[in-house]
This record gives structure tokens, C-alpha cells and sequence, in this order.
């Protein structure tokens, strides 16, 4: 009966500790995908969000009014000081592609 015990005990110790270096893994792993994640939130919030891609089966009128539509927008923007004159132009030239 001691032997089974001390047998007993010994798997109870090595499971436990098992147990703790694995979770203690799962949770230095998690840490690491969390600060991965953020630190590509943080490059894409610096490159900037893509801006929606304008839809193509529009009439070409309603796409054209879209396209002004856009342009004011940008205008706006500009004039509030949002948008630099490049940015603008760049933006500009990217809806008048489209």
C-alpha cells in the first residue's frame, strides 16, 4: 500500500506541474498574439484605412455623381485642414482613375 501510494502521489506531482507550465505557456503565448495584433492595428491605423472601393455596376450618371460627390467630400476636407494639398491631389487623382 505505500508503494501505491508514494506512485500515486508522484503522478499527482508530475500531472500538477504539468498542468501549471502549460498553462503558463498558453498564457505567454496569448500575450505575445495580443501585442502582435496591436502592434499591426497601430500600422495600420499609421498607413491608413483603404477607402472603400466605389461600386461598379452604377450607371455611368450615378457614378459620376458619386465621383463628384467624392470630390466635394475631399474638398471639404482639405479646406478644414483634415487633408494636406498632396494628400488631396493623391485622393483626387486616385477617384478620377476609378
Amino acid at each position: 500500500m505505500p508503494g501505491l501510494l508514494r506512485g500515486v502521489a508522484r503522478t499527482a506531482v508530475i500531472a500538477g506541474t504539468a498542468t501549471s507550465v502549460s498553462n503558463r505557456v498558453s498564457r505567454r503565448q496569448a500575450g505575445r498574439w495580443a501585442r502582435q495584433d496591436a502592434e499591426q492595428a497601430q500600422a495600420q491605423q499609421a498607413a491608413g484605412a483603404p477607402p472603400p472601393a466605389a461600386p461598379t455596376s452604377l450607371a455611368p450618371e450615378d457614378e459620376m455623381s458619386n465621383k463628384i460627390a467624392q470630390l466635394k467630400d475631399l474638398g471639404d476636407l482639405r479646406s478644414q485642414g483634415v487633408l494636406s494639398e498632396s494628400e488631396f491631389e493623391a485622393q483626387k487623382a486616385r477617384i478620377l482613375a476609378t
